[in-house]
């Protein structure tokens, strides 16, 4: 919930129009090419390693913390794409439609355009979120006993690979679902808008 809030919120604030919000779109765009531009492993180590060998004071200095904070900053800056690509395919009649019932551009991108926009945008986002899914395996590399981490425990333990195997199958407990669910979201969508083609 974290990723998509704050995912949307750079989104929008990227797609604010005229000269004076240009240092907040400068700054959005900033945020999701800085943080998507460093690979996921390096970020963590960064965040993992680093933020807890300095020792701040009233820092938190939990692994799992800093692992997690490293994913969440990485898939908003992907997910914020996803909602800025959304809303660009929005066309822009819709802002003006709003914008002739009285509503000013706040409201129109926040009742008209954003809707609209969010409900395009569902298959792509389950996709960023399998791929999360995926990427939890990373913090393990902080030395936490996750799944992935649990099985080269065990796989050290006793030089059977099975445990990689239970662990690979779990993955795709999960995953394959959520790909078969997303398939069957872009094939509604696709009926949809042929019916709606058709009704025209």
């Amino acid at each position: 919930m974290i990723i998509l809030a704050f995912a949307l919120f750079i989104a929008v604030l990227r797609s604010l129009p005229g000269p004076v919000f240009f240092p907040v779109r400068l700054l959005a765009i900033a945020y999701a090419d800085f943080f998507r531009g460093i690979p996921t492993i390096l970020l963590i180590y960064i965040l993992g390693f680093g933020v807890p060998g300095l020792q701040l004071a009233g820092v938190p200095n939990g692994e799992f913390f800093w692992g997690t904070v490293a994913l969440v900053l990485v898939y908003t800056a992907y997910v914020s794409e996803v909602y800025r690509a959304g809303i660009e395919s929005v066309h822009p009649s819709q802002n003006a439609a709003g914008r002739s019932l009285g509503l000013t551009h706040g409201q129109s991108l926040r009742y008209v355009i954003v809707p609209q926009a969010v409900r395009r945008v569902i298959p792509p986002l389950l996709n960023d979120f399998i791929g999360l899914q995926k990427d939890t395996a990373l913090v393990a590399l902080l030395g936490l006993v996750e799944t992935f981490r649990q099985s080269q425990i065990d796989v050290a333990g006793d030089f059977n690979f099975t445990p990689y195997l239970a662990t690979a199958l779990m993955f795709l407990l999960i995953t394959i679902p959520m790909t078969r669910f997303t398939d069957w979201l872009i094939s509604r969508d696709r009926r949809r808008r042929q019916a709606g083609g058709v009704t025209a």
